[in-house]
């Protein structure tokens, strides 16, 4: 059955939601695409649709609510992609899940609940094979640039050395940025949910949760804590997203048949810098770290932070902020027998928002217009498993992101047809 939408961005009024059809009405014009936006207010559907002007005076807006199973079928049968922002997922994300399965029609998110997508991925997966819906979780900051830069690291080295590297650190050299409230209330629910079963817990604690069963990767993984990086030259703290991102990693590589090895290991971390004031800086995030955690985790203290410091759902920075903030991630590799190689991801604005609305905005159309269904069948993917070289090109032409190797300029593999290529 033919389908009339390329993409649909469903929570289209959330606060990525309108900064992901800002970025699709006024400033990515894709030729040939058609796209819409759902919501389950029709005041707020149109208000929105005002507010972005001309580039968006003629895209339709769609009223479909988390729990309307109805008006989700209705919505994933006219789409090709449904692009969702609608969190916290482990709350409110199955139902549409079920519903683009059941259609066949491909999805992205912008989840980092882990313990969501495992369950997804126990429920839907042979539904989805059958039906040809391609599932892509964690298509924003978490975890498409440490997920891509690692798969773009080992393509370089592939080139370079002819083998993978079987060690790859991914560090945060800056990052400028703020949060919204939808992401502390994902992550608030996260925790309470990790609180309240052990069965979560256990999974958050294992590195190859979203593993298929059947991997081969054995190498021992481990959490950074604060510590001295002599391959970086600086004082390290734990990265917040590190352990979201390390198991989207690991999922990926099985997920490509262990091309970057069956000992392959990962981590993220957070560069401070060398010397005293490094090793201070590195012990102040720690502390701020456990600090934050503690008031999440004990709910008098989580109920006041929510109520009067915390932003909440629909809040967060201001466009000014999105477009002064930016990331520089430094990703280094190691073969099993010592050749090294060092590249870096960079984005052009707030690395939760400015960028994480383009980056999903280009993998929908990306998953729509350049991944094939006969080279990436359906199922649950991640970026590094789903998308080729196609998703390379567009977020370095219209997301604002680059891939480079540090120490010797190497051209990416070509693109092949203009197909999807998982090597």
């Amino acid at each position: 059955m033919s389908k009339e939408l390329d993409v649909v961005v469903f929570g289209a009024t959330s606060f990525i939601g309108k900064i992901i059809c800002q970025y699709l009405a006024n400033e990515h014009i894709e030729p040939n695409f058609t796209w819409a936006m759902a919501a389950r207010s029709e005041a707020k559907l149109e208000s929105l649709r005002a507010e972005l002007g001309i580039g968006a005076e003629h895209v339709p807006v769609i009223l479909a609510e988390s729990f309307d199973k109805a008006a989700l079928s209705a919505m994933c049968g006219r789409a090709k992609v449904v692009l969702s922002t609608v969190g916290p997922y482990a709350l409110y994300g199955e139902p549409l899940i079920a519903a683009c399965v059941a259609a066949g029609t491909d999805y992205c998110d912008l989840t980092g609940e882990t313990q969501w997508m495992k369950r997804m991925v126990a429920r839907y997966s042979d539904q989805a094979k059958l039906s040809g819906s391609r599932i892509v979780h964690a298509c924003g900051f978490d975890s498409l640039p440490s997920d891509l830069g690692v798969k773009f690291l080992q393509q370089q080295a592939q080139i370079k050395f002819g083998k993978a590297c079987s060690a790859v650190k991914m560090r945060v050299k800056a990052m400028k940025g703020g949060a919204s409230g939808g992401t502390i209330a994902s992550g608030v629910n996260a925790f309470q949910e990790a609180a309240n079963d052990p069965a979560v817990r256990a999974e958050m604690r294992d590195w190859y949760s979203l593993c298929p069963a059947d991997h081969r990767n054995s190498a021992k993984q481990r959490s950074v804590h604060m510590e001295y990086d002599g391959d970086f030259k600086s004082w390290v703290s734990p990265f917040i997203m590190a352990d979201v991102n390390t198991k989207v990693v690991l999922r990926t590589n099985a997920l490509l048949g262990e091309q970057y090895g069956s000992q392959f290991y990962y981590d993220e971390g957070y560069l401070t810098g060398d010397g005293e004031k490094g090793k201070k800086v590195a012990k102040r995030m720690v502390l701020g770290t456990k600090f934050f955690g503690a008031v999440i985790m004990l709910a008098p203290l989580r109920w006041l932070a929510l109520k009067f410091f915390l932003p909440k759902p629909g809040e967060g920075p201001s466009s000014h902020a999105q477009r002064a903030g930016f990331f520089d991630l430094r990703l280094w590799g190691r073969t099993v027998s010592g050749e090294e190689i060092r590249i870096k991801v960079t984005g052009d604005r707030d690395p939760g928002y400015g960028s994480t609305a383009k980056m999903i905005a280009q993998a929908a159309i990306s998953l729509c217009q350049d991944v094939d269904k006969a080279k990436l069948q359906g199922g649950f993917w991640t970026p590094g498993s789903a998308f080729g070289e196609a998703l390379f090109h567009r977020l370095e032409a219209s997301a604002g992101l680059t891939f480079e190797v540090e120490d010797v300029q190497l051209s990416k593999p070509q693109q092949k047809n203009g197909t999807n290529e998982t090597s």
